[in-house]
């Protein structure tokens, strides 16, 4: 592996006891986090919505989670289902995050965000980003929106909501189970008990996959699915099965990289890893692995590597896939909504 990505401390999944100044700071933040949400639900803070509903997309660990490829699959059946999503977001780690966007296609990632940009190319919703998720929500209203997605802001309590959605690393799950520092989570794990949705990420679905297997009481399977790589200079698109039983270099700077690794290990491709931070700004030396092996990366990757892309680099998208039954249930819950009592 790389060596280059910021790991999470080794005592928040690997069952190593948590050093004593970890517990007494999450001890801290714990009060902090407490003193911050009961402001807003006794009403001492202010929360803002806007003339629609407002689903958040969300988890409670720090770190990646999958809530991205759920957020583009929710933004497809809403509009399948007759709605007008627009997504909201805060675009972490863009330039001039001071600024609130309106992102496009075609919007520098420096100034979009990657994941916002991402989920403009592949939606073609509109997309807003800002520091405000309220004002960033109003204006989706405004601009046409009847449902606003927001593709992480579980925490952010200043924007109200009407449904929640908690997406859960079937790997990793909650690790520990204890706060940040000692542990992964940013609110206690019972916060869980007030999410309308909770789903599993059970990773990357191989062939000859159901993706059936049953998840806990209450919770909902999701599989990442991948068929196919995108070459980033453009052309014609190849079977992931082109690259069964053979090297390539892969190259994840999202929450879990592992994630992406085990999904290709798992069709049969070999693996070199190279992994990265989490919204990792890439420059040209990091793409240079001193071999002319395929590179395969993620989507959210892609994104930022264009314009250092050779012809063996390729992006590896992913596709949500839940069960129908969880789609039938949110979009009922919306439907009434919209509909109101009676």
């Amino acid at each position: 592996m790389s060596g280059r990505t910021r790991t999470p401390p080794r005592w928040w999944f690997d069952g190593a006891a948590p050093p004593l100044w970890s517990r007494l700071l999450a001890g801290v933040y714990g009060s902090a986090v407490a003193v911050r949400r009961g402001l807003y639900a006794r009403g001492l803070r202010r929360r803002l919505g806007a003339d629609a509903p407002v689903i958040v997309i969300g988890n409670l660990i720090a770190g990646g989670s999958g809530k991205t490829p759920l957020a583009i699959a929710l933004v497809e059946r809403l509009r399948d289902a007759g709605w007008t999503p627009g997504v909201a977001s805060r675009g972490y780690g863009r330039d001039r995050a001071e600024d609130a966007l309106w992102v496009t296609a075609d919007t520098p990632v420096a100034l979009a965000g990657d994941e916002p940009l991402l989920v403009a190319r592949r939606t073609g919703v509109r997309v807003r980003v800002d520091r405000d998720r309220a004002a960033a929500a109003r204006a989706l209203v405004a601009a046409g929106c009847d449902v606003v997605v927001c593709d992480d802001g579980l925490q952010h309590y200043r924007l109200r909501r009407d449904l929640e959605i908690e997406v859960i690393d079937g790997r990793r799950r909650y690790g520990n189970g204890l706060l940040i520092p000692a542990g992964p989570l940013r609110e206690p794990a019972e916060r869980a008990g007030g999410v309308a949705f909770r789903v599993v990420n059970r990773g990357t679905a191989v062939p000859g996959e159901s993706g059936s297997e049953s998840t806990g009481f209450g919770e909902w399977p999701m599989r990442l699915q991948s068929t196919r790589a995108l070459p980033l200079l453009g052309g014609r698109p190849l079977s992931l099965d082109a690259f069964v039983g053979k090297r390539v270099h892969a190259v994840a700077g999202i929450g879990d990289p592992e994630r992406f690794f085990a999904g290709l290990r798992a069709r049969g491709i070999g693996v070199v890893p190279h992994a990265f931070p989490d919204h990792h700004r890439y420059r040209a030396g990091d793409l240079q692995f001193g071999s002319d092996l395929p590179v395969l990366m993620t989507e959210k990757d892609a994104v930022k590597c264009a314009a250092l892309a050779g012809d063996r680099h390729y992006s590896v998208p992913v596709d949500a896939g839940l069960p129908e039954a969880f789609w039938v249930a949110l979009l009922d819950r919306l439907r009434a909504l919209r509909t109101g009592p009676g």
